[in-house]
This record gives structure tokens, C-alpha cells and sequence, in this order.
């Protein structure tokens, strides 16, 4: 399965309550902390919301 490795590399101070919800529900909210989640639809729809504090890179679990 796909999985997504998702850092926060900006803060989430100065943006909308729903950005900064969703930086809490991916499991971020710190600079420079890193979760790694699987690659669904949810979770890829996530990311794009809150693209520009964030990096994340997909890779395939073995």
C-alpha cells in the first residue's frame, strides 16, 4: 500500500481555523514534525488544504 510521509515546514499562525484544524488532524502542529499516514483519498485531500505549510513525499510500503 501507498503510504505519504508528511512534514510541517511552516507555521500554521496567521491562517484560517479550518488550516490549522487540519494541520491538527493529520497529526502535526509543531515545525518540523513528521507523520507518516497511508496515501488515501482523505488523507491526499488533507494535504492539498494545507499544501503551503507543508512537504510530504509518497513512497511504497514492502
Amino acid at each position: 500500500m501507498k503510504k505519504v510521509k508528511i512534514t510541517q515546514v511552516k507555521s500554521g499562525i496567521d491562517y484560517r481555523r479550518s488550516q490549522k484544524d487540519t494541520l491538527h488532524s493529520l497529526g502535526l502542529g509543531k515545525m518540523h514534525r513528521t507523520v507518516v499516514h497511508n496515501a488515501t483519498p482523505q488523507i491526499m485531500g488533507m494535504i492539498k488544504k494545507v499544501r503551503h505549510l507543508v512537504e510530504y513525499e509518497e513512497f511504497e510500503e514492502e
